[in-house]
């Protein structure tokens, strides 16, 4: 297991402004870049006034455009902290424990902390997985509030390749053909599916895939040779999900839950390198 970054390493890598806009245009433009202008190689140097590098023509670079932090009024130390802080926890990170961490108003930590979730949904991607490992599918709802003879929960479908990587998506019901066509669009026909005993998934033979399923009803919950047919692993993925969703954030609305939701999978994707979070994390801007 690589060790994440400390707080102590972060504050040595990133003592303040500068070296994070340093660090931000090394990652963005390389160590030496060439001028677009004159056609001079690594003749940059920082602007004292502004957050932005010149070369010796004149040509300025700003390594802030293109990602959350231009036009921004948060210091870029305190950008980089709450990202460091988004990948060094488990459970998820809470609007309100940014704004008290970074000194900003509750509007400035919400928005840091979405802008942050969508970048490490970008980062992780969205499929598909499989054939090699066996996959794991199943449904979760997550949110809303429980009423009397309504269902207002989000639908939300999971896949996860046992020994690999786990993906999600908010379908919009849980009818058999919406979670069938959600399922193709996830995991790569061939592939070997355990399921559950729900309906929506009894006829995924049909669309290419080899199926098997436990019957939770029956407390089932291993079947076939080795006991390799069952869906322990995704389930836990959701225990987990549901655990920082209802402990950090109470409540989701669905209009928001599937930037949580890529957040929690790139923590899940990235288990076994915590390390390469906040680095992966850093060099998922767009590249000028």
């Amino acid at each position: 297991m690589f060790k994440p970054m400390n707080i102590q390493k972060f504050f040595e890598l990133f003592p303040n402004d500068d070296a994070c806009l340093e660090h931000l245009f090394k990652i963005r433009y390389g160590t030496e870049p060439r001028c677009t202008k004159c056609g001079q190689v690594g003749k940059f140097r920082k602007l004292s006034k502004m957050p932005a590098y010149t070369c010796n023509c004149g040509h300025h670079i700003h390594p802030m455009v293109g990602t959350p932090f231009e036009r921004s009024r948060t210091p870029l130390q305190k950008w980089f902290y709450a990202m460091f802080i988004f990948t060094t926890t488990r459970n998820g990170v809470a609007a309100k424990e940014i704004q008290r961490q970074l000194g900003v108003t509750y509007k400035t930590a919400w928005r840091i902390a979405h802008e942050i979730r969508k970048y490490m949904n970008q980062v992780d991607g969205d499929g598909p997985i499989g054939p090699k490992g066996i996959v794991e599918a199943d449904k979760a709802f997550i949110g809303g509030k429980d009423k009397q003879g309504q269902d207002d929960k989000s639908v939300v479908l999971g896949v996860v390749e046992r020994g690999g990587d786990l993906v999600t998506r908010v379908i919009p019901n849980r009818r058999e053909y919406t979670v069938a066509n959600a399922v193709t669009s996830l995991v790569q026909r061939g592939a070997r599916i355990a399921t559950d005993e729900a309906r929506a998934f009894k006829n995924l033979p049909e669309y290419g895939y080899r199926h098997g399923t436990v019957n939770h009803s029956k407390k089932e919950w291993t079947a076939g040779p080795n006991n390799e047919v069952h869906t322990n692993t995704i389930e836990a993925f959701w225990g987990w999900l549901k655990r920082g969703v209802n402990g950090t954030h109470v409540w989701v609305s669905e209009k928001h839950l599937p930037k949580y939701l890529g957040e929690f999978e790139f923590r899940f994707n990235l288990r076994d390198r915590p390390d390469q979070m906040f680095p992966l994390l850093l060099v998922s801007f767009p590249k000028p």
